[in-house]
Formats: structure tokens, C-alpha cells, sequence
């Protein structure tokens, strides 16, 4: 073969090359698209639909509920509404505070808030409730404050006292509602009224299965306000949304629910809170481990608590090694697949504690609560200690879950 037919073929060559190498880059149409439609359909919270509230609130004095939780977008609620052209007369700040500098159960001050200017009422210090000064240069009041479903996460208790401040001196309330994301089921026993408390003001199940929306119109239709007055409201309801819907909050609702995984984990292992086991207080992980000095040498898994300011200043076990369970990579699908309250890790930890009397001894845990108070009942703890089965247990729990399941059809927003 000659240079000149060398040099063609090494053409033709290249050539082919190239084509098959963009042919191969090339986009395959059979590729999977992203189905618009299920990008559509991702919740949209209350907040972010401005278009149904901004208009409303337009002129009015505004008295805004609200904490870290509270966005628009990626931005404070506050700061996005002031942005957008509304009144905020002051703002009330709830447990953590409104900007969540707070500690678990420490409590507030009144303050200026430094960004905005706007004055920070709280009600988590002198005062839980509005009163008739706070409210009277202020026309209609909006709550926007994330939830995550549990009788015993005190931002329902907030919902129940701005209600009845607002029914009291007749003003309007806003709720700007989002999604729960312990939603997906109701468990637990149902509140008895010789335990109402700080951690538990309502008759319902350890999680209770409501929206601060549709919470609201239940404290409404079953008499908790004041009184009986009823809290007029009006609700921006989360759209493409259903109680079975996942989802992933975009801030964390509290210091120490800093996780997704936590925030799925808490409805069981707030329990704890009531024992001697810490639930990772003190840690980077809260409420995603169980442990207690107690149990070394019946679990090799140990974590260290120790202060941190702005989470937990003195924690349960301070600066003492803990053994015992590691959450962090359970398959919470498995909490979806159940609907259930998990009581395994209660009943184990228990049985592995040497000293049985200690166990739900809280003045010895110095945590937030004596168990009682937190399971909404007695009964649970002398369950446990009596060595009744999960079965036994649960059979309890079905009368007035029952009962409670067909009440709270009357207040849902969403299928």
C-alpha cells in the first residue's frame, strides 16, 4: 500500500472514530426523564405559597409566632415578610427561642431581635400565653412553626395558648400549616387526665397524627380553650400533601433534633427521657443512641456526653462513658412498615439494666420528666416491670386508640 492510501485509510479511520465516539456521548433517548409531575408534586408548605396570605395580611398589624423553623424558602419567615411588604408588629418566640439560641427547657427572655429590630416576646419564660397588651396593637396574629407530631414536643402547647390569647381578644389567627413528619401513624396510650403536664396537655396518643392546622381545629372542637371560646382561624393548608407523604424537614426543629433520623427516632425514644439511659444528649447525636454507665460489659457500643452550649449544658451522665444501643443506621422504613411506637428498645434496656429500681427513677436522671408523665400513663411503666409482652401491652392501647382514631377523622385537612 502506498503513502497515498495509507494517508485515506488513517482518514477514513479517524473518521469513524469520531462519529462512534459522539454517537456513544450522545444523550440515549430511552434515558429515564425527570418526571415533572412528581417534581411537582413534593409538599409545598403553607409559608411558601405567599400568593394565598401576603394580599390578607397587607395593611394589617402583624403578630408573628415563630422560630428557626419558620422559612420561607430558604429564608426566616420574618424577615421574608418584612421583605415583602408586611407590618410586623413583634414577634413571639416559643422553647429554643425565636432564633433557637435557647438550650432544651431553658428559659427566655423578652429581647430585641438583632437583625430586624422587631421585639421578641417569649413564651417560654414569665408568660406562656399572650396577654391582652401584647396583642392590643396588633390585628390579626400568624403561627408558622414546624411540628413533629408527638404529645410531648411542646409546640402544640404554644398552638393552645396563642388560640385561646387570640379567642379571648378577638383576633384573627393565620396558621401558616406544614407537614408532619411523624404523620404517618397514630400509637401510644392515650393521655390520662390525672398526668396532664408540661409534656403532655392533650388526650391524645403519643403521636397524635395531626398538622398544626388540623391540631388547631381539633383544640377548637373539643373544648381546650379557656372557657370553651372557640380561636377564629384560618388556615393556608400544605399543598400536594397527604399524611403518608415522607418528608425531610429543611431545619431542624430543635437543638437536639438535628437529624432526619432523630426526628423519626423521637416519638420512641423520648421515652427514655423518663429512665436512667441517656438519649445521646450531650452528644453530636441525640436521639439516635441509648446508654448508661451501667450497661458496660452487656453492649460494646459507648458513647462520651459531655456540655454543649446551646444543646445540652448538663446532660445525663456527664463526662461518663455509655454503652449501649446505636441507632444512627436503623432503617426507619421499618417505623413506616409498623406505624408503631417502638417499644423493644424500651423493654430490652430494661431488662438488661442491673439495678431494676433505677431504671424509671427520673429524680436520678434529672431529664425532663418522670416517665409517667411522658407515656401519658402509669400503666406502661408497671407493664414493663411486671414483664407483660409487647403483644399485652399494645392490647391495652386499642380502645382508646380506637376511640381516638375515629375523633381525629372530624379535624383532618388531608387524606
Amino acid at each position: 500500500m502506498n503513502i497515498k492510501n495509507l494517508f485515506i485509510a488513517g482518514l477514513f479511520l479517524s473518521v469513524f472514530l469520531i462519529s462512534t465516539y459522539i454517537i456513544a456521548c450522545r444523550p440515549d433517548s430511552t434515558t429515564k426523564k425527570p418526571n415533572p409531575e412528581k417534581i411537582a408534586a413534593q409538599p409545598i408548605t403553607g409559608a411558601d405559597q405567599t400568593e394565598k396570605y401576603i394580599p390578607y395580611l397587607r395593611g394589617k398589624r402583624v403578630g408573628l409566632v415563630a422560630n428557626p423553623t419558620s422559612v420561607i424558602g430558604k429564608q426566616a419567615s420574618a424577615d421574608s415578610l418584612l421583605a415583602l411588604g408586611v407590618k410586623i408588629q413583634k414577634v413571639f418566640g416559643p422553647e429554643h427561642g425565636f432564633r433557637g439560641n435557647a438550650s432544651n427547657g431553658a428559659k427566655v427572655q423578652d429581647e430585641v431581635d438583632a437583625k430586624t429590630g422587631l421585639k421578641i416576646i417569649s413564651l417560654y419564660g414569665k408568660t406562656a400565653k399572650p396577654t391582652k397588651e401584647h396583642l392590643a396593637d396588633v390585628d390579626v396574629m400568624v403561627f408558622d412553626i414546624q411540628d413533629v407530631g408527638c404529645r410531648f414536643y411542646t409546640i402544640i402547647n404554644t398552638l393552645e395558648h396563642v388560640m385561646e390569647a387570640c379567642a379571648e381578644n378577638n383576633k384573627e389567627l393565620v396558621i401558616l400549616d406544614r407537614p408532619n413528619p411523624n404523620g404517618y401513624f397514630v400509637d401510644g396510650p392515650i393521655l390520662e387526665d390525672s398526668l396532664r403536664s408540661g409534656v403532655g396537655r392533650h388526650r391524645t396518643p403519643i403521636t397524635h397524627g395531626l398538622t398544626m392546622g388540623e391540631f388547631a381545629q381539633y383544640l377548637n372542637g373539643e373544648g381546650y380553650l379557656a372557657n370553651k371560646v372557640k380561636c377564629k382561624l384560618k388556615i393556608i393548608k400544605v399543598a400536594n400533601y397527604t399524611h403518608d407523604t415522607p418528608y425531610e424537614l429543611p431545619v431542624k426543629p430543635s437543638p437536639n433534633l438535628n437529624t432526619a433520623q432523630s426526628i423519626l427516632l423521637y416519638p420512641t425514644l423520648c421515652l427514655f427521657e423518663g429512665t436512667i439511659i441517656s438519649q445521646g444528649r450531650g452528644t453530636q447525636m441525640p436521639f439516635t443512641v441509648l446508654g448508661a454507665p451501667a450497661l458496660k460489659g452487656k453492649y460494646p457500643f459507648s458513647f462520651r456526653p459531655v456540655s454543649i452550649p446551646g444543646m445540652s449544658e448538663t446532660p445525663l451522665h456527664h463526662n461518663t462513658d455509655c454503652y449501649g444501643l446505636d441507632l444512627r443506621n436503623y432503617d426507619t422504613n421499618q417505623l413506616r412498615k409498623t406505624k408503631q411506637v417502638n417499644l423493644k428498645w424500651l423493654m430490652e434496656l430494661y431488662k438488661a439494666y442491673p439495678d431494676k429500681e433505677k431504671f424509671f427513677d427520673y429524680t436520678q436522671s434529672k431529664q425532663m420528666g418522670n416517665f409517667d408523665k411522658l407515656a401519658g400513663t402509669s400503666k406502661l411503666r408497671k407493664q414493663i416491670i411486671a414483664g407483660l409482652s409487647e403483644a399485652e401491652i399494645r392490647k391495652s392501647w386499642e380502645p382508646g386508640l380506637s376511640q381516638y382514631k375515629q375523633l381525629r377523622k372530624k379535624y383532618l385537612l388531608y387524606p
